[in-house]
């Protein structure tokens, strides 16, 4: 058994809103859904991604309003990537984080490949990175509506990268459970700190990538807004997701057990620094309940939740994602 890649990211917002209006309007990334967090119905679940809101590109936010602010350190995702085409995709957008006023840095080498450091409104912090070298899992399909030309628009998520006091125990997960395979060592970019470790899975590349950072400067991290909750790592099907649930079980780790997203089906497990995994599978999608046409237009329920429609929908605060799609 072998991931097929990153499957999606899921961060924290306090503002729906705005979330909505930064990574589509700015990032240009389409909003393939507008649910709810399944197990806290009153706060919104928006993913974003490519064009079909395909494997391997679905960015999602759980809003949890007034929540305080992301304290970074240790025992954190610390870091996400996005997909762009080419190098020159990174001097484009240069210019236009500069021309929106959105913080970010100059662009680097990390992993051997181009990339370029930026937050989001909420801090989250991001690397654009090219795709121009990059050989490995497919990327996905830019949204064409949108509002970045297609030759520069993101296509999927790049590595993740985990901030760790003791990277043995993640790795070893890493290495003999998860079946990923060390690939090399970059820069830091950091006086006095160690080398971040590259380990990948299935066909590797950016979109395959586990990046691991040690710090034993930093503290434990608080998770807030702007800060992520967990990674999610491709399973072919659901029958695959039962030998990993096996595998995990034999392993000892405590887990989540099958759960039914409706538009995929997971598990979910801490690894020995405290970070969240989940594997899910590629399938059904999210154009199970919408037409590809229409995603992300209205409040998408799945069938368990939809005879609570009406109750669900009194608590939240309207998100108009209409006028744009």
């Amino acid at each position: 058994m072998m991931f097929k890649g990153i499957h999606h990211v899921s961060a924290m917002t306090s503002k729906a809103a705005q979330n909505y209006d930064f990574y589509t309007k700015v990032l240009g990334m389409r909003l393939i859904k507008k649910t709810v967090n399944q197990d806290d119905t009153s706060v919104y679940h928006l993913f974003y991604g490519d064009e079909k809101g395909n494997p391997g590109t679905e960015l999602t936010f759980f809003e949890i309003p007034n929540l305080a602010p992301n304290r970074e350190g240790v025992s954190s995702i610390s870091a996400l990537s996005l997909r762009v085409p080419s190098d020159a995709s990174l001097q484009y957008w240069v210019e236009r984080f500069d021309e929106l006023q959105i913080s970010h840095g100059g662009i680097i080498e990390r992993a051997g490949r181009k990339a370029l450091e930026f937050r989001d409104f909420e801090s989250q912090r991001f690397f654009l990175v090219s795709d121009e070298h990059n050989e490995g899992v497919k990327a996905g399909a830019p949204w064409k509506k949108g509002p970045i030309p297609l030759e520069h628009a993101i296509v999927g998520l790049g590595p993740v990268q985990l901030t760790v006091r003791k990277p043995q125990p993640t790795i070893r997960v890493l290495t003999e459970i998860m079946g990923f395979r060390a690939s090399g060592q970059f820069s830091s970019h950091l006086e006095n700190q160690p080398d971040i470790l590259v380990f990948e899975t299935g066909e590797g590349g950016s979109g395959a990538e586990v990046h691991i950072e040690e710090r034993t400067d930093l503290p434990v991290q608080r998770l807030g807004r702007g800060g992520v909750h967990h990674v999610a790592f491709r399973v072919d099907d659901e029958e695959e997701l039962y030998e990993w649930i096996n595998k995990v079980n034999e392993s000892r780790f405590q887990n989540s057990g099958f759960v039914d997203r409706f538009y995929f089906k997971s598990l979910y497990f801490r690894e020995p620094n405290g970070i969240l995994f989940e594997l899910a599978t590629d399938g059904p999608g999210f154009d199970t309940d919408e037409h590809i046409d229409h995603l992300g237009e209205s409040l998408a329920l799945p069938p368990f939740l939809e005879p609570q429609r009406a109750e669900i929908e009194a608590k939240l605060k309207p998100l108009d994602t209409s006028l744009d799609q």
